[in-house]
């Protein structure tokens, strides 16, 4: 337990991110993200940049472009302390999921040493395997993500484009930040200014970023994914899809027709005993038939080089109604000794022998079309069909 800790938690359009922060080991860099907090300088922020299993990028509320932003210290003593100097500890490294840290800025002309430079801007690490060393030294680490890991790895999660600086298709959005635990709010006096800085109530979404946001990009608050209040509208959009799928395979010869659907009417029968044979299935589903006259149809699949049974089959009936009947009675029952399970059948594999067989027909009876006569290619006279042309042989008959 340590009395010197700061937390500040984020209220994003994806979920809420508990910060706790280093004020021990990065006093500076620590405070001017806790008082930007306070003055709510990061309300209705975007996450601009999301590099998968990298980093995300974010604290720019001027611009939500990495080009701007301002330091605590910048609003309390003027321009000149935009920037400031960072820290650097041995036991503060980019090393984990979650780690919080100060984006590196361009130093200013008079600084003497090569710390660096920080304002507003801040990342959060989403690497899981191996730590980011090239980050120490350049970029302040003063916090790590507490809670709602589940929330960073879904905004790392998030679709990007990778043309625009990985720049998230859909709006993601720091809507609020609320100071949890501040050990130092007793020395706010020492710092002018700040009273009038913290605004009476959280400050509107800017209305040129709502218009970029319907412009360009997808509002945070579409859903992407499934309407759960209009399943309707979902349903017949996967029966679209499928419906294309299955044109493409008629065109491509993989199935008959595009309609093409199991059968209403065949049960599928597995676990039975290698003894058990078409006969004594049909014996014992033929009591299922509307009409004595009408036979049951059953199929056991066998190896096709021994003739042994393979333990499953299929047991086709007159009607739809029957095989349903059958099938609420006929599963889970015991035939020879075993305990079989029906359920109906998803094979085509009988409507795609038919086609293939009425097509086979119609070849037969129409005829199929001529093939072209085969022609032997006329000869073309060449001096470089053999390696040795006719003047040549003769100089090497000459020769001998």
């Amino acid at each position: 337990w340590r009395f010197n800790w700061m937390s500040v938690l984020l209220e994003t359009s994806l979920g809420d991110l508990v910060l706790d922060l280093e004020p021990e080991r990065a006093p500076r860099t620590s405070r001017n993200f806790l008082k930007l907090c306070q003055i709510k300088y990061y309300n209705h922020c975007h996450v601009f940049r999301v590099e998968r299993d990298f980093l995300l990028q974010a604290g720019d509320p001027e611009r939500n472009d990495g080009s701007a932003g301002r330091s605590a210290y910048g609003m309390l003593y003027g321009p000149q302390a935009d920037l400031f100097e960072g820290e650097s500890s041995p036991l503060l490294r980019h090393d984990a999921f979650g780690t919080l840290s100060m984006v590196g800025a361009p130093p200013p002309p008079h600084a003497l040493n090569h710390q660096p430079w920080h304002a507003s801007q801040f990342f959060i690490t989403t690497a899981r395997d191996a730590p980011q060393d090239w980050l120490d030294g350049k970029h302040t680490v003063f916090g790590r993500v507490a809670e709602g890991l589940d929330v960073l790895a879904k905004i790392n999660d998030v679709f990007v484009d990778q043309t625009r600086n990985f720049r998230p298709y859909q709006v993601v959005r720091i809507h609020h930040t609320i100071v949890l635990h501040d050990p130092f709010a007793d020395q706010d006096h020492k710092l002018p200014g700040l009273r009038d800085l913290i605004p009476p109530a959280s400050p509107l979404i800017p209305l040129h970023d709502l218009e970029d946001e319907l412009k360009h990009r997808v509002a945070e608050d579409e859903h992407l994914g499934p309407d759960p209040h209009n399943p309707d509208l979902d349903n017949h959009r996967r029966a679209r899809e499928a419906r294309s799928r299955a044109e493409v395979l008629e065109m491509i010869g993989d199935i008959p027709d595009a309609d093409l659907a199991p059968p209403e009417n065949a049960l599928f029968v597995c676990k039975l005993n290698p003894v058990t044979t078409e006969d004594d299935l049909e014996l014992i589903f033929s009591r299922f038939a509307t009409h004595p006259d009408t036979p049951v149809r059953v199929n056991i699949i066998r190896d096709y080089k021994t003739g042994h049974s393979l333990c499953y089959g299929f047991v086709e009936f007159p009607d739809a109604k029957a095989c349903e009947l059958a099938y609420y009675k006929m599963d889970n029952t015991l035939i020879d000794d075993r305990r079989i399970r029906v359920d109906f059948s998803q094979s085509v594999a009988r409507l795609w022998r038919d086609f293939r067989r009425r097509k086979h027909s119609a070849l037969l009876r129409h005829g199929s079309p001529p093939a072209p006569p085969l022609q032997r290619p006329a000869a073309t006279p060449s001096r470089h069909d053999l390696v040795f042309d006719e003047r040549n042989l003769r100089k090497m008959a000459a020769r001998r």
